[in-house]
């Protein structure tokens, strides 16, 4: 069996997290295996559809690389593949169930669908009623005479409603649900328009999908499906549910939780292929400790039998973390292009960002931190906590920083070359003369130029940045507050 897989998004909005997860999956099974993966846009929800959205899904796809070998744009042998171009198909084959007895046309207004919710929560006390079936209970004349007053319909599948169904799905095994549970759900709407329950298994059998992919929020509707296959006489798919992916509170992962949309990481310095390795982590296991994953890399291990059954967690500390090491995987060249763009104009045109980025590259998580961590070369945070000057490690301390300071001082303005070989040498020399240890001159200059607790670059780098002038005065500065 040839392997195809598909990715059917709605055009709603933004690409969420958990749809990407989706689509990495079906991509990774695909590729695995030497097979198609589709790109399939289900618009069948007009009322929802948000304009742009479908270029949103383009452009996701296409800045992970998650390309797609079938789909709107690039056509294929089982189109079209936008749902909406393919309205007859769904009345051709709804028209095969009401042939066959497993649909029905239902006439039933809202006031009645109202009724029919109001009698169940006033007599049967429950919130939601399912649909009583009371059309699939006319008669043949019944049904003609409304067909010829032009009265509105839809057209619900029959449900078996005694016994149960069974269908296995490859994470979480075999999975029965009683009959009695089902409600008769509708398959083409007034407007002629199919709903996704019907699409989705018309299109995967005349698409010829394999697999399908899909969260787990829709196995309650599986067993639907299955009896919709078994009307035509179509062998279903296999059916992989993905488990939930929740927030840091324990809820299910939403906009009201925080960052969802992956655009939103791209726009915070995120590297698409950062997020891919991450998302590919809740709910995959490589089977070892390994984190760091190429895309070729996931394509590789990537095994369906290594889905979690249990929800996964988003941490957004730990995407960061998964974040650096992407970034610490890059070539100089390649993190400096990409830093680039996050460098303000008035950094870029006062320093060398080539020198920000060979410092920048083994301390930032993600991009958008690089001007927050570069800041203190455009405004000294002065007065600042005395107390930065205390190093156990150091053997540094207010009392011992002021003199080493205010020696330090003559030496600089001695300098003939100011550049950072010369610097080096020049603090070497200086500790060495003075009976002191490296780190005993190297701290309480970085503190005294930066007034900060960590920094990329040390005393060096960062005197070479700042120049004569305003290094000088910074120390002067500082010299003055711990005097």
């Amino acid at each position: 069996m040839t392997t195809r897989t598909r990715f059917a998004p709605s055009p709603t909005g933004y690409m969420h997290i958990g749809n990407l997860r989706t689509a990495l999956y079906a991509f990774l099974q695909a590729r695995h295996d030497h097979g198609q993966f589709l790109l399939r846009i289900e618009d069948t929800d007009q009322a929802r559809l948000v304009e742009g959205a479908v270029d949103i899904i383009y452009d996701s796809l296409k800045v992970t690389q998650l390309l797609w070998d079938e789909g709107p744009d690039k056509g294929g042998n089982v189109g079209p593949y936008v749902q909406s171009e393919r309205k007859p198909l769904y009345a051709k084959y709804s028209e095969e169930l009401l042939r066959k007895g497993h649909a029905y046309r239902c006439f039933c207004t809202k006031e009645a669908l109202d009724e029919i919710r109001k009698h169940a929560q006033e007599e049967e006390g429950v919130p939601i009623a399912a649909y009583d079936g009371r059309c699939s209970r006319l008669s043949e004349k019944e049904v003609d005479a409304k067909l010829k007053s032009g009265a509105p319909f839809v057209i619900r599948q029959k449900i078996k409603h005694d016994g149960s169904t069974t269908f296995h799905d490859l994470v979480y095994g075999d999975i029965t649900i009683p009959n009695d549970q089902l409600d008769d759900q509708v398959l083409i709407k007034a407007d002629g328009m199919p709903t996704y329950n019907f699409a989705n298994v018309v299109d995967d059998h005349l698409m010829n999908i394999s697999h399908v992919m899909r969260g787990c929020e829709y196995m309650s509707s599986a067993p639907k499906y299955m009896q919709l296959y078994a009307a035509f006489g179509w062998e279903p798919p296999l059916t992989i549910h993905l488990p939930h992916i929740l927030g840091s509170d324990g809820k299910k992962l939403s906009k009201r939780t925080g960052s969802v949309a992956l655009s939103d990481f791209l726009s915070q310095g995120f590297l698409p292929e950062a997020v891919l390795n991450y998302i590919a982590l809740l709910g995959w296991s490589p089977g070892d400790n390994a984190e760091f994953f190429t895309l070729a890399q996931l394509i590789e291990r990537f095994d369906i039998k290594r889905i979690n059954k249990s929800a996964a967690i988003f941490d957004e500390v730990k995407l960061q973390y998964i974040n650096g090491l992407h970034i610490k995987a890059k070539s100089p060249a390649e993190f400096h292009e990409l830093a680039r763009a996050y460098y303000p104009q008035e950094i870029s045109s006062k320093f060398k960002t080539e020198k920000l980025s060979a410092l920048s590259q083994t301390r930032v998580e993600k991009l958008g931190d690089i001007r927050q961590m570069w800041d203190f070369l455009l405004k000294f945070p002065f007065p600042y906590d005395k107390a930065l000057f205390e190093h156990k490690k150091m053997k540094t301390s207010p009392e011992t920083s002021l003199p080493v300071l205010g020696q330090v001082v003559p030496m600089l303005e001695s300098l003939t070359e100011w550049t950072g070989p010369a610097l080096h040498d020049a603090m070497i020399k200086f500790a060495v003369e003075k009976g002191l240890k490296n780190g005993q001159v190297m701290w309480p200059i970085r503190v005294a130029l930066t007034g900060l607790p960590s920094t990329p670059g040390g005393a060096v780098e960062i005197a070479d940045l700042l120049g004569r002038a305003e290094t000088l005065s910074r120390i002067k500065q500082s010299i003055e507050m711990l005097g």
